[in-house]
């Protein structure tokens, strides 16, 4: 199977990489430009501008704020001003990692648990864990704060100095610019939902 063929169905229904490279051009920022708004590399940028890297929530959240949209922006077929906003569950959009992982690839399935308001100030998801090893664990930071409320299986989360494990009903809330990671340490996969706040 070429590189092309096991791109995640999902990732390319969602146009992830189509959207920002439009986003990208509607703010007249060449790739160079947005690699330095973002800390990514530009590789990894076009990578993700063609549909060829599964963006983790990180990453995407580095990009809606260097574009100047919501998270949501990249989920989205409409937008809603409305005050309220119901998504059904067959309106998730879904994100997963592809059979051959690309370093720096997402290594988890989520789901946008909220995919109409445009300028929301949390982004909630539905998070699958997938058993691996402590050495194919990747740390990420950002700005802001984040939420985890284990749902099923068990969780370790690790920062440089410290490892908690989660079991089904622990939650844990942290200042995501500490490099982080979790991994599920059982044999089935673990699920979550999370809730990430980005500073505007």
């Amino acid at each position: 199977m070429s590189a092309n063929q096991d791109i995640t169905i999902a990732v390319k229904a969602l146009k992830i990489g189509n959207k920002v490279r439009e986003l990208r051009q509607k703010n007249r920022f060449t790739l160079q430009d947005l690699a330095a708004k973002t800390g990514l590399s530009k590789p990894f940028l076009s990578q993700i501008e063609n549909d060829h890297v599964v963006p983790p929530i990180a990453t995407l959240l580095k990009l809606a704020k260097a574009l100047n949209v919501g998270m949501a922006f990249f989920f989205q077929d409409e937008v809603s001003t409305e005050k309220i906003s119901i998504t059904r569950s067959h309106e998730r959009g879904r994100i997963e990692r592809r059979p051959h992982q690309h370093k720096g690839e997402v290594s988890y399935i989520y789901e946008s648990l909220e995919t109409r308001k445009p300028n929301k100030h949390m982004e909630p998801f539905l998070v699958e864990f997938q058993s691996r090893d402590t050495s194919e664990m990747v740390f990420m930071s950002h700005e802001g704060e984040e939420f985890l409320f284990l749902l099923s299986g068990r969780v370790e989360f690790r920062t440089i100095d410290r490892v908690e494990v989660l079991e089904p009903g622990d939650s844990i809330y942290f200042e995501s610019d500490l490099s982080h990671s979790f991994r599920c340490i059982g044999d089935e996969p673990a699920k979550a939902v999370a809730v990430v706040w980005s500073p505007a």
